[in-house]
């Protein structure tokens, strides 16, 4: 499965600094799972099994909610049991529509 979320606090004394510091860290967690990922201006991908992808979900909210008693959380997943590898090669996929010029192929 492939797991899409942003998770951030809501409620920050000085929200410039304790924002960016605390979406660091749960950045950190993911990076740290080992499991494959991603990381853009509004979410952050991750790859894996249900129970280890929610695990590290569930971690990452965790670092946030050190910094801030309320967070808000946003997840979209893509779950299709027995794939592997599609973060990248959902989007080699994409790339090899958009170089053939034909959306069929």
């Amino acid at each position: 499965m492939i797991i899409a979320f942003s998770v951030a606090p809501t409620i920050t004394n000085n929200p410039e600094a304790e924002m960016a510091g605390a979406v660091a860290e749960a950045v950190r967690v993911v990076r740290e799972s080992g499991l494959p990922n991603e990381t853009n201006a509004m979410f952050t991908l991750i790859e894996g099994e249900w129970d280890e992808v929610m695990d590290v979900v569930k971690r990452a909210t965790e670092a946030v909610q050190k910094v801030s008693p309320r967070v808000s959380l946003v997840l979209k997943a893509d779950i299709r049991p027995g794939y592997t590898g599609r973060l990248k090669g959902k989007v080699e996929d994409l790339e090899k529509h958009l170089d053939s010029g034909d959306p069929t192929q």
